[in-house]
């Protein structure tokens, strides 16, 4: 099953209100995932220009995008970035297949 990382920041009223009750977001996070046959194989959070990261396996796409949907839609994230993971052997069967490619960059601008 693909891979998935996830970084999201929370909006200033989810973060009061995790101050005034604090939770362990990994349980919905899993159940989210889990609703669509994947799996939650890490939830962290960070400093910087994301509040955290979660690492999913979902069976594809659509699958990843309904629970993406889902958890943007709920109002508790200003920021949410999903990037399909890649194992390095697709990589390399990618590149393999880049190879077989017959790419011309477009011609360049004649100037008159």
């Amino acid at each position: 099953m693909p891979m998935y990382l996830t970084r999201f920041s929370y909006t200033p009223a989810t973060w009061k209100r995790l101050i005034e009750h604090p939770e362990d977001r990994r349980e919905a996070a899993r159940a989210y995932v889990e609703s669509v046959g994947g799996t939650l194989h890490g939830f962290w959070y960070a400093f910087g220009a994301h509040d955290g990261v979660t690492l999913w396996e979902a069976p594809g796409n659509v699958s990843m995008a309904s629970v993406v949907l889902a958890i943007g839609g709920g109002g508790a994230v200003t920021s949410l970035e999903t990037t399909v993971l890649l194992t390095v052997e697709e990589t390399i069967d990618a590149l393999r297949g880049a190879g077989r490619i017959a790419y011309q960059p477009p011609a360049a601008q004649q100037r008159t």
